[in-house]
């Protein structure tokens, strides 16, 4: 009887060690789970977090805030009779790089081209280019050869304060030259000929108004912000600069004695494969 009872104890025995090897591996699988589903959860999440701060879930992308490029200031045409309403460029999408080739044709000659710089005057060449849309400049007169050697012109009504009605600030005038010891070599003039600049009344209040340079002009302290260069057809500003002037009303001699009449402006689409830089023919 004592053999019977101690077989059927170690059979017991044996089948609970069992039970527990099989709970303990069991157990040991149940963790390895747990701890591959873990680190699978924390890479899911580091990914998921690097998605979100790069946007990828957004439901609608945010569009980038238009920035303002110029700013077009109103100016009272009640005030100032000589000023024509024919609305306000854009102020935003404007292209500020490569140029634009303005094209003047007058009653002197071949049509006189100049490239407009859009990264240094992209407000300037807006301007003219709205402008010449309106047929703004179309059979108006240059009104003035300057003492500084210049061509005047851009304003309808020939009074030097004409304009549209609106104005924008300087952008590209030029840095006083510096002071040079004798022994240095000659700096360039300010506005070498062929320049085209702006010219407003009262300075900084650009409109319509623009200089054709005929001559190098190196004045003390440079106030017309340039805007581009000429690039053909400088022979008939040079032609032009050399008319005779009279009286313009005001004791200045400087009307042109035969009429300088444009008789039409056009500023054609932006080429930025052409640097502003494109010397005058």
């Amino acid at each position: 009887m004592a053999s019977s009872r101690d077989r059927q104890r170690k059979l017991a025995r044996a089948k609970l060690d069992r039970q527990l090897a099989r709970r303990a591996a069991a157990a040991k699988r149940r963790r390895q789970i747990q701890a591959g589903v873990g680190a699978l959860v924390v890479l899911a999440l580091i990914v998921f977090g690097s998605l979100w701060g790069l946007g990828v879930f957004d439901a609608k992308p945010k569009p980038k805030a238009a920035e303002d490029v110029c700013v077009w200031t109103p100016q009272d045409a009640s005030a100032n009779t000589n000023l024509k309403d024919v609305g306000k460029p854009n102020t935003t999408g404007l292209p500020t790089s490569g140029t634009r080739t303005m094209t003047v044709t007058t009653n002197q000659g071949a049509p006189i081209t100049a490239a407009l710089d859009l990264t240094s005057a992209p407000c300037a060449a807006a301007s003219i280019s709205h402008l010449a849309g309106k047929s703004f400049y179309d059979n108006t007169k240059c009104h003035e050869i300057t003492t500084e050697g210049a061509l005047r012109c851009g304003d309808p009504s020939g009074t030097g304060i004409g304009g549209p009605t609106y104005s924008f600030p300087d952008e590209d005038v030029p840095t006083a030259p510096e002071p040079s010891a004798s022994a240095a070599p000659e700096q360039p003039p300010a506005y070498p000929k062929g320049t085209v600049a702006m010219v407003a009344n009262p300075p900084g209040s650009n409109g319509s108004q623009f200089l054709i340079f005929f001559k190098d002009f190196n004045p003390e302290k440079p106030a017309y912000p340039i805007i581009g260069k000429v690039t053909g057809g400088l022979d008939v500003v040079e032609k032009i600069g050399a008319l005779e002037t009279v009286d313009n009303g005001s004791g200045a001699k400087v009307k042109p004695k035969t009429d300088v009449v444009i008789q039409s402006l056009t500023v054609g689409e932006p080429d930025l494969a052409k640097a502003a830089s494109t010397s005058a023919s």
